[in-house]
């Protein structure tokens, strides 16, 4: 499985991310607004952003997400919990973008590349997405997402969060919205 893929768009290039995209990465995402409906509302903070940034690298799955006409960092999504059983699965979250691009064209492009590549390996994406955090529960729906039923509890930000389990199936996904 290639988790660490460059993937090219209309308006994004996604690459791995490395450690050296740290600064641009922090800059992106020290807007407190970015984080303001997010479970981890704090992520805005450097001690718990570098938690999120090692994680991801650690975990080999995330990508910087450049906006090909200025060349700049603006977010990161990733890959994680892959698992092979019933045609493969894997996870598809820890995404954000700067303001500047939200709304519009770009989280679709996004996560169309992403689903694009995912979908060639497995047969389903699941997308883990915070009860409250209604922003993002919209863009997921969107997308094309489909609310499972599925229900996790985690711990964030010193605090119980639950978070609801969309998926995009192979089969959804070339017949919904981005399609192409």
């Amino acid at each position: 499985m290639d988790w660490q893929p460059v993937l090219e768009g209309e308006r994004l290039l996604l690459r791995p991310l490395r450690a050296d995209d740290w600064d641009a990465l922090f800059a992106v995402a020290s807007d407190p607004e970015i984080w303001a409906v997010h479970p981890a509302h704090d992520r805005w903070q450097a001690p718990v952003f570098r938690a999120f940034f090692d994680d991801a690298l650690k975990n080999r799955g995330a990508v910087a997400v450049i906006d090909k006409d200025s060349g700049a960092v603006v977010g990161s999504s990733r890959w994680q919990g892959y698992d092979p059983a019933d045609g493969g699965s894997v996870e598809i979250g820890w995404t954000f973008l700067a303001r500047s691009h939200w709304g519009g064209r770009y989280n679709p492009e996004l996560k169309r590349l992403m689903l694009g590549h995912a979908l060639a390996q497995v047969e389903r994406v699941l997308f883990r997405v915070g009860e409250t955090n209604g922003r993002s529960r919209r863009a997921i729906v969107k997308i094309g997402g489909r609310l499972t039923g599925g229900r996790e509890v985690t711990h964030l930000a010193g605090r119980e969060v639950v978070h609801l389990v969309y998926e995009i199936t192979r089969e959804s996904f070339a017949k919904g919205p981005l399609a192409q």
